[in-house]
């Protein structure tokens, strides 16, 4: 960058500075909800959570299944293509 581009463009420094400072929490958010360890540690607390009485049953089913998706490599809220067999005589 040539030093009359720089002196033009700083007053948008700032907002370049914003901009970079998310794209690296982007980046960090990505590769945590990635991680496996960290959705299995997500879920425990989910579930102490739960255990505890901090979140009621229909809230730790919704969180549980957002990481279970995730854990799996899903997209939250999408469903399986192959819905999971039930075991006999639970119909």
């Amino acid at each position: 960058m040539g030093l009359l581009t720089g002196l033009l463009t700083l007053p948008l420094a700032p907002a370049r500075g914003v901009a970079w400072i998310a794209d690296r929490l982007e980046e960090t958010a990505e590769r945590e909800t990635g991680d496996p360890a960290v959705l299995r540690a997500r879920l425990a607390a989910l579930n102490r959570a739960l255990d505890e009485g901090e979140i009621d049953q229909e809230r730790f089913e919704d969180e549980e299944e957002r990481l279970l998706d995730l854990l799996e490599g899903r997209p939250p809220g999408k469903a399986p293509a192959h819905p999971a067999p039930r075991p006999p005589g639970s119909h």
